[in-house]
């Protein structure tokens, strides 16, 4: 019992192999399998498959020739699978190339399968508000009147050929803002805040309606290139007004009569009547609603304004943005980008930053 247990000796003699007579594991491991697809959620309902193949393959042609890129080659992968994975790989390629692309459709028209690209410019969500009433102030200051004759031809030419909205116009959004916040103030119990209120109001209307007048007058638009030439900087805030000036007049000359509504597309809820127009624009931030001349940037009346347009905008679903649809169907392709919205928004917000940082009391 008090033995040491003695260890079995280990044999020597391995186990005899079995396998199969040819190597398939890595040929098994080599394979990839194609994952089940859906026609319904990939494919329009197109019909045959050899007609859907041959459009197809002719709009990935002039799609390719479009933006520059080289598909890769699927057809061998059979239909439909040739498609879903073309399609999946050009709106990688797009993504990765195309600044503003936003999404690939395949369609059929006219018992015709085609592509459509959408290429949308991101506004980056912000109120594009001109301030006035700076400028009016900027006008009767002898050191700025130069400076502002300029930053004054630059509002001309967006009123005028841009297109943008003025607060002081009836069928503006802003316009609508204004008039209900008048109808709150008037009916508030008289105080020193509901004067203060009604003063602004009154000075919102009373240098709108001058100021309008000043940019509706075309001689301030063609006299630009004239001030500019004439226009010698004293300081930075100058050859800042200088440069705006300079750059609005490149734009006007590289697109004459160009507005920024130029690349609006109709935006359609899947559910509307085509018959209703408003049922186009329901739950949708239109541009004239985010852009557009505004008396003043400061003071009660523009939080209280602000406050309410955030609160409806928040109830809004959509935006519309410039936006630029291009059909692959064969036909001629319309030459056209977001040149002119990188510029003219760029320069927008560089004049509201210009009149905001004019400092003077406005009250």
């Amino acid at each position: 019992m008090d033995a040491k247990t003695q260890r079995r000796k280990r044999d020597r003699q391995r186990q005899t192999q079995v396998g199969t007579n040819f190597q398939v594991a890595d040929g098994f491991l080599r394979t990839v399998f194609l994952p089940k697809l859906k026609p319904p959620q990939s494919l329009p309902d197109c019909g045959d498959a050899e007609k859907v193949e041959q459009d197809f393959y002719a709009s990935l042609a002039q799609l390719a020739t479009h933006y520059g890129i080289e598909p890769m080659q699927a057809r061998d992968y059979g239909y439909p699978y040739n498609i879903a994975l073309s399609l999946w790989e050009v709106q990688r390629l797009l993504r990765q190339k195309v600044r503003h692309w936003d999404n690939l459709r395949l369609v059929r028209q006219d018992n015709k399968t085609c592509l459509i690209s959408e290429e949308r410019y991101d506004t980056g969500a912000s109120l594009y508000y001109i301030p006035i009433i700076p400028l009016f102030h900027m006008l009767k200051d002898c050191r700025f009147r130069r400076s502002s004759h300029l930053l004054l031809s630059v509002c001309s030419y967006l009123y005028h050929i841009a297109k943008v909205p003025y607060y002081r116009q009836e069928d503006s959004y802003l316009y609508w803002q204004y008039d209900i916040h008048k109808n709150w103030v008037e009916e508030e119990p008289e105080d020193e805040a509901t004067r203060t209120y009604k003063r602004e109001l009154h000075q919102a209307e009373w240098i709108g309606k001058r100021m309008e007048q000043k940019m509706r007058n075309r001689r301030n638009l063609t006299r630009l290139k004239a001030r500019l030439d004439s226009y010698k900087p004293a300081d930075g805030f100058d050859y800042d007004c200088w440069k705006l000036a300079t750059d609005i007049f490149s734009l006007y000359s590289d697109y004459p009569g160009h507005s920024i509504f130029r690349n609006i597309q109709l935006i359609k809820r899947p559910e509307a009547d085509e018959s209703d127009y408003e049922e186009y624009y329901q739950d949708t931030i239109r541009m004239g609603m985010y852009i557009s001349f505004v008396a003043s940037t400061q003071g009660w009346l523009y939080e209280m304004l602000s406050e309410c347009i955030n609160n409806e905008f928040n109830e809004c679903g959509l935006i519309e943005e410039p936006t630029i649809i291009t059909h692959f169907d064969g036909g001629a392709l319309p030459l056209n980008d977001f040149d002119f919205e990188m510029r003219l928004f760029a320069l927008m917000e560089e004049l509201c930053y210009l009149l905001n940082s004019y400092k003077k009391t406005t009250l």
